[in-house]
């Protein structure tokens, strides 16, 4: 019985974490106006920080940090939050919220392949389908968009696809950290190397430019406090936890198929919210994204996995 609810508060945190990153897209391009890419996420994670320890001190958990532990999850920090933000906020210098969404929809069958080879975690027929699908999904809004291609939309899409990769991996790894450790151990260890690594480079960046001055220039825009808020605490810092609780129950291709969920959210915000164009690629996209997480997470039978041992 614990085991079967433990599943179902593992989906509702994978719904949870897709509502949240769904928007978080339409937060980073509104603090783009204000900061540079590695402004924002010195103040994003200095945010996510201060958050995360106001948490520990509150709740107070048994936090598990050996020189073994952190050279163990280190490589997690490195792909996400690190490369995954890193590359994203770059890129959606670029390209449309809505676009990066759609490139960001091929994460579940990166992490199926990686996860097959990786962890030795197998999916089903069904499961394949429905991956196979929410993709077809992605290439059909791509394709009836009629996108029109130039080096700088080529530049952000490649940006896109390295941090959507970067994510992949973190699914796997962190599937297989998830059965070591507490969500709370890895979240709070990579918002600390992540408040670390962005707020070394930005600070490192306006010292060389002679700009230390105005680092903290972007807080005096409202809308600036508000998207910093809204990334910081929602999407990094509880993403991070929602995503770790996730995978401690939940197979990797099974989490990762949420982000194309978030997708569909993200360009249902970049409508509303930016103004951006709703095409009827959007909409028939949209539903095929939504059959495959559909098909791979309820009508798939559970995938039998191998973990491989340290």
């Amino acid at each position: 019985m614990d085991s079967h609810n433990n599943v179902k508060k593992a989906y509702a945190a994978a719904l949870l974490y897709a509502i949240i990153i769904g928007f978080s897209l339409i937060f980073v391009k509104l603090a783009l106006l204000s900061a540079h890419p590695i402004d924002l996420l010195a103040h994003r994670f200095t945010v996510s920080f201060a958050a995360a320890v106001v948490f520990v001190l509150i709740r107070r958990p048994k936090l598990r940090f050996s020189k073994k532990d952190m050279l163990a999850m280190l490589p997690l920090a490195a792909f996400y939050p690190t490369l995954y933000f890193a590359l994203q906020a770059f890129g959606l210098l670029y390209i449309p919220s809505s676009e990066a969404g759609i490139i960001q929809a091929t994460i579940p069958l990166m992490t199926m392949l990686l996860a097959s080879y990786w962890i030795k975690e197998l999916s089903t027929f069904w499961q394949k389908v429905g991956i196979v699908l929410s993709v077809l999904g992605v290439v059909l809004m791509i394709v009836l968009k009629g996108i029109h291609v130039n080096e700088a939309i080529l530049n952000g899409a490649l940006l896109i696809l390295l941090s959507s990769l970067s994510f992949a991996v973190y699914n796997v790894y962190g599937r297989k950290l998830a059965q070591r450790y507490k969500a709370i151990d890895m979240t709070f260890f990579i918002m600390t190397v992540s408040f670390v690594v962005f707020n070394g480079l930005a600070i490192g960046r306006h010292a060389a430019d002679g700009t230390l001055s105005s680092f903290f220039a972007p807080f005096s825009e409202p809308l600036f406090i508000v998207s910093i808020l809204y990334l910081g605490v929602l999407s990094s810092l509880i993403t991070s936890l929602l995503t770790n609780y996730a995978l401690s129950h939940m197979e990797a291709s099974k989490m990762s198929v949420f982000t194309n969920l978030a997708t569909f959210i993200t360009v249902i915000a970049g409508i509303v919210v930016l103004g951006e164009q709703l095409l009827i690629a959007h909409i028939v996209g949209g539903l095929l994204i939504l059959a495959g997480v559909i098909i791979v997470n309820i009508a798939g039978r559970r995938v039998r996995k191998v973990l491989v041992k340290k």
